[in-house]
């Protein structure tokens, strides 16, 4: 047995955070911010699945970097990030590594994202999967923003 709960407060996706990034004026890839729909906030290591597709095209996980509090994190760094606070006010924003960005207009993003609610232990679930689990998960089409997030780095 699994117990999934879904508190759809907010919007997962944030409304008018999607652009494109550009170093030296090359465009490299796009960002745009997430929020947990949830009541309170979670460490990031109770990630338990969070994947990004667009325009119904999967992201790989490769290409991505969570960022949040400051700091820019690998996927592969999720897991272990114990002390890492992702507040439920604070947005987190998604880097997706993409040559040639994305092209003008809108763009469907759909998360995935499940938490395991390490406070919510429930009894009869599978060795592996003891706590419920948080439904985070969010679709939204936003258009690309005009401004460039611009990166200057010295060649």
């Amino acid at each position: 047995m699994t117990f999934v709960m879904k508190l759809p407060f907010v919007d997962t996706v944030c409304d008018d955070s999607l652009v494109n990034t550009y170093v030296n004026e090359k465009k490299i890839g796009y960002e745009f911010q997430i929020r947990l729909s949830y009541y309170r906030g979670h460490y990031l290591s109770c990630i338990e699945e969070l994947t990004i597709k667009v325009d119904d095209k999967q992201v790989d996980l490769n290409d991505l970097n969570f960022c949040l509090n400051g700091k820019e994190f690998t996927m592969g760094q999720i897991p272990y990030l114990i002390s890492e606070f992702w507040n439920v006010n604070e947005p987190a924003t998604i880097k997706v590594y993409q040559p040639g960005g994305l092209d003008e207009g809108e763009h469907t993003i759909d998360v995935t994202l499940l938490l395991r609610n390490a406070y919510m232990h429930v009894p009869g679930n599978t060795k592996n999967h003891n706590y419920a689990v948080l439904d985070s998960c969010g679709s939204k089409t936003l258009p690309v923003r005009k401004e460039r997030k611009e990166i200057k780095v010295n060649e």
